[in-house]
């Protein structure tokens, strides 16, 4: 399931999927400072990719809101991995600056490491308590802001793990572009 869409030259895709299977140069992971890998996609990137990439992050602990650190992607199909806090421990109830601070700091990573093509899950809207389609909405705002000016993406991946949650990223996008 999946549907491509496009903004100033940027390709998004929007799909259902397991975010550890997308063969991309990077994966979001949306993290806590302390860089603890316990579970949703964090958990699920570090049983698929291994537990080398929860000690490389841990490494940069504690790791601010607003700021984030790119680390190898272990044994998945993408080269990196670009932890970007959420919040500050695991499990914490966040407001929707969170996941613009997030963002940023993603786009800046990306930037430092001439990353074109990321793939993004929602991010906040597990323990969080972010709607998914809020969540969306703030990564595409973010991205879109950059993109303006100038920031260059081949292509960026909005990867849901659920349908209903597909649905959702879906209104979001149709309503951003």
């Amino acid at each position: 399931m999946e549907r491509r869409f496009e903004y100033r030259g940027v390709k998004i895709v929007v799909k259902k999927g397991d975010i550890t299977e997308e063969n991309v140069e990077a994966i979001v992971n949306p993290a806590n400072s302390l860089m603890i890998m316990g579970g949703g996609v964090a958990g699920a990137i570090k049983l698929k990719g291994g537990v080398e990439i929860e000690e490389e992050a841990r490494r940069h602990a504690p790791v601010p809101i607003g700021k984030a650190v790119t680390t190898k992607a272990g044994r998945l199909k993408a080269r990196y991995i670009i932890h970007a806090p959420t919040m500050e421990k695991p499990a914490m109830r966040i407001g929707i600056e969170n996941v613009k601070a997030a963002v940023k700091a993603v786009i800046q990573e990306a930037l430092k490491h001439k990353i074109t093509r990321l793939a993004f899950p929602a991010l906040g809207a597990g323990v969080g308590g972010i709607k998914v389609k809020d969540s969306i909405l703030a990564i595409l705002n973010q991205l879109k802001e950059a993109i303006d000016k100038g920031v260059k993406f081949d292509e960026v991946r909005l990867v849901a793990w659920s349908e209903s949650d597909f649905r959702e990223f879906l209104k979001a996008v149709e309503e951003a572009l």
